[in-house]
Parts: C-alpha cells; sequence; structure tokens
C-alpha cells in the first residue's frame, strides 16, 4: 500500500518542518516544488528554466509548469511506495491535475492533514524565525540559542521579509490563493486538520495518528479513533 500524503498549512504553520520528519520516519521522498526547481534550474531541466524566466520577471509559475515539474517527479521510482507533498498543490487547478495524476498511477487515496495556527501566533513565528543563510533550511524555534544551521553549518539569519507587514500581507495572500485548496479538498474522506499551535514534538505525534486513520478511512476501513 502507497503512502501518499499532502500536507497543508498557512505560512509559520510548520509543514515544512512536519512533512519533512514524517517522510523521513517513513522511508519516503519529501516532495516540495522550491527543492524540484532549484534542483531543475541547477540540472538545466526544460520545465524548470521556464519556471525560473517567470520568476525572474516577478510573475508566478503557471498551472501547467508547475504540474509538469511534478508530474516529471513523480514518476521517479522512489515514490512507488508513496510521497509527502510539501508546497504543491497551490492552487485548486493544480489539486485538480494531481487527482489526475493519481488516477493514471492507479494510486492509493491521497491523505489531505492541514496544519492549522491562529492567526497571531502565525505573525509571532514568522517575526521571530531564522532560516540557514547557507542552504536555507529552517531553525528550530524553540533554540533560540542557536547561532548555527544543524544541516549544513551556516549562519542563522533573520529573512528579509518577515517583518510584521509582510508577514500579515504573505497571509492575506495565502488566505486568498491557498485557502481554496482547503475546501477543496475538504468534504474527503481522507481530510484532516492538525493543531498546529502545540509542541513541535506533540504536533509530529498527532500527524502521525491522523495520516493513520485516514488511511484506513480511504480505504474503507474501519477508524481506530475518532476524527
Amino acid at each position: 500500500m502507497a503512502l501518499n500524503v499532502i500536507m497543508l498549512g498557512a505560512p509559520g504553520a510548520g509543514k515544512g518542518t512536519q512533512a519533512e520528519s514524517f517522510a523521513r520516519a517513513h522511508g519516503l521522498p519529501k516532495i516540495s516544488t522550491g527543492d524540484i526547481l532549484r534542483e531543475g534550474i541547477k540540472n538545466e531541466l526544460p520545465l524548470a528554466l521556464v519556471a525560473k524566466q517567470k520568476m525572474d520577471r516577478g510573475e508566478l509559475a503557471d498551472d501547467a509548469t508547475i504540474v509538469g515539474i511534478v508530474r516529471e517527479r513523480l514518476k521517479n521510482s522512489d515514490t512507488k511506495a508513496g510521497f509527502v507533498l510539501d508546497g504543491f498543490p497551490r492552487t485548486v487547478v493544480q489539486g485538480q491535475a494531481l487527482d489526475q495524476l493519481m488516477v493514471e498511477r492507479g494510486s492509493d487515496p491521497l491523505v489531505i492533514v492541514d496544519i492549522v495556527v491562529p492567526k497571531a501566533e502565525l505573525v509571532r513565528r514568522l517575526s521571530t524565525r531564522r532560516i540557514c543563510s547557507g542552504c536555507g533550511a529552517n531553525a528550530d524555534p524553540l533554540d533560540t540559542a542557536a547561532t548555527n544551521c544543524t544541516v549544513c553549518g551556516g549562519v542563522l539569519v533573520h529573512r528579509s521579509d518577515d517583518n510584521d507587514r509582510i508577514v500579515l500581507e504573505r497571509l492575506r495572500v495565502y488566505h486568498e490563493s491557498t485557502k481554496p485548496v482547503v475546501d477543496y479538498y475538504r468534504d474527503r474522506p481522507t481530510f484532516r486538520t492538525v493543531n498546529g499551535a502545540q509542541a513541535p514534538d506533540l504536533v509530529t505525534a498527532e500527524i502521525e495518528a491522523t495520516i493513520m486513520d485516514a488511511t484506513r478511512a480511504g480505504l474503507g476501513l474501519p477508524l481506530s479513533a475518532q476524527r
């Protein structure tokens, strides 16, 4: 049985960290469109270069280009046992295209997890978070004394776009453009919400239990716990 997961959540909700943790624990690839684009640009892959041209002009990569990039990534053999998607889909059109991809793969149902965090907490997190100046990884928000990245050793710095005004604008854009994706999935038996305002290890534990229950629901098996 393949375990296919979509991790959703507003900026600052921790979806990237939790997606990485879950994927690592289950031996699955974490697939991020940002990572794919960076790697594709480095290797001069055609679709990635098309996306780069658009982004260099200050535009967003169009749905067709992003879907094409994800389609190519899902052809890799490491996705046969499943995958964890982080940052995709970002639009309903991308979600619809992903549904078609899953039909083509003849794969098990998608499990969709929406990590929910109150707006005030998102603003606090985004305004104070740090990233690695080398690899771009997020620093552990609980380890405020750390000065170097645990991944590559690079210096931790504050993001230039994490002041309160820009944070609020990013959350507004998320609500307008990506929130409809949550609504697109909400009525599915494999859709779940998780309380992302807890300590990271508690969020991890809740996600683990939630995904297992959602997987059973997708296969038509009795749930071991209530939604």
